[in-house]
């Protein structure tokens, strides 16, 4: 299987999916767009997977890369690859799909409650998204969910936290991927954001207990063999 993976900031790599990959003997290539680096042709992985980083998906002027790396999504997802998009990256398959993206009403920073819904039943993830789930959360913004989406969870801070498509395009507002190591970069990098809001943990609130992350790390692997099998053909 060919991975292929869009990174925005050097801090916010693919995290515990990496160790996936590898230990699932993947083909990992990657376009880290703050180095610059080109886009692949679409035929050269079979699956794409867009991680976060704080700019907007509708920062266009701002970041100019945006607006092909969006058209760049759509065309993987004509193409009937598996697409995996992480908080911007969910915001971002969103956008291709031509749902609006826009401020939530709330920052949620830290280890808040998803809870699964009705449709999560229905789909190939089914198993993962029973009740509720501790997860790790880092966004101000949030996403409509495009057309034929079954939403797959919500929180007491935003609505629409994931969603599937077609069993194969999948779009994350919360972070599974998360390590504890990535978790200390993003709060090195990005500390002035914890503003003390309803939903924004302090630092110590975020680090105080390890296990978490290996809890939603082993979610993250569920949730990928789920994906794996539901397109083995690949």
């Amino acid at each position: 299987m060919r991975i292929h993976w869009l990174q925005h900031l050097p801090f916010e790599g693919l995290g515990s999916m990496g160790t996936y990959f590898r230990q699932n003997d993947c083909q990992s290539t990657s376009t880290h767009f703050y180095l610059e680096q080109p886009l692949p042709a679409v035929d050269d992985f079979d699956w794409l997977v867009i991680m976060g980083g704080f700019m907007s998906a509708n920062d266009d002027n701002k970041y100019p890369w945006l607006t092909a790396e969006k058209e760049f999504i759509k065309k993987a997802i004509d193409s009937g690859k598996v697409v995996l998009g992480v908080c911007l990256g969910a915001q971002l398959i969103a956008a291709s799909l031509s749902a609006k993206v826009y401020k939530n009403k709330y920052t949620e920073i830290g280890w808040f409650d998803i809870t699964g819904t009705k449709e999560a039943g229905e789909t190939i993830f089914a198993d993962n998204f029973r009740g509720k789930l501790k997860a790790f959360h880092w966004h101000g913004d949030t996403f409509e969910l495009p057309k034929g989406a079954y939403l797959l969870a919500s929180s007491s801070a935003c609505k629409n936290q994931g969603f599937i498509i077609d069993n194969r395009i999948v779009g994350f507002q919360f972070h599974l991927e998360t390590t504890f190591k990535m978790a200390k970069d993003l709060l090195g990098h990005c500390a002035g954001e914890l503003d003390g809001g309803k939903y924004v943990q302090s630092e110590k609130e975020i680090l105080s207990d390890m296990s978490r992350f290996d809890k939603i790390n082993k979610t993250m692997c569920s949730i990928l063999d789920d994906l794996q099998r539901a397109n083995s053909k690949l």
